[in-house]
């Protein structure tokens, strides 16, 4: 007697489904996590554009580095150099608090600090600067409920006179 085999089985259609069933979640578990780590790599994104347009703005003033020294920006205060002394390192300085504010970003602060300040001469004789950048923002992060994390990121590089 023999049987000819036609079509699928009821059990096999429900393993097929069954497979598929699992490979669909997988793939929505992974969906979810890749959105999460997305608005993660747009913020570092931000606040690496950020950082790096200040450090622009220094080089392109760099006889003045010492008016960028101790510059400080949140939502709240805002510290620059007195206009008297730099008028082109205040205006940085104000632009940079606009952008700062108008990123999106969550309680986000920046700050420029020299080291050494000039005209003190660095350790090999010479009067460059190291300049550093360093913004804080809080981070949201979505995955098993909502949380809310500090985060900075610190740019530094290294100013000469010309």
């Amino acid at each position: 007697m023999k049987q000819s085999q036609a079509g699928f089985t009821l059990l096999e259609s429900m393993l097929a489904g069954a497979i598929l069933t699992i490979g669909l979640l997988a793939l929505s578990a992974m969906q979810a996590m890749s959105m999460s780590r997305n608005v993660g790599t747009k913020e570092m994104t931000q606040v690496s554009n950020l950082a790096a347009d200040m450090i622009e703005r220094i080089q392109f003033n760099r006889r003045n580095v010492t008016a960028y020294h101790n510059i400080t920006v949140n939502s709240s205060t805002t510290t620059c150099p007195a206009a008297a002394v730099n008028v082109m390192a205040n205006g940085d300085c104000t632009q940079w608090r606009t952008l700062l504010l108008n990123s999106g970003l969550s309680n986000v602060s920046g700050s420029v600090t020299l080291n050494p300040v000039p005209p003190a001469v660095d350790p090999q004789g010479l009067t460059r600067s190291t300049v550093t950048v360093r913004l804080n923002w809080l981070a949201t992060q979505r995955g098993e409920g909502t949380m809310a994390m500090n985060k900075a990121m610190t740019l530094v590089t290294v100013i000469a006179p010309e």
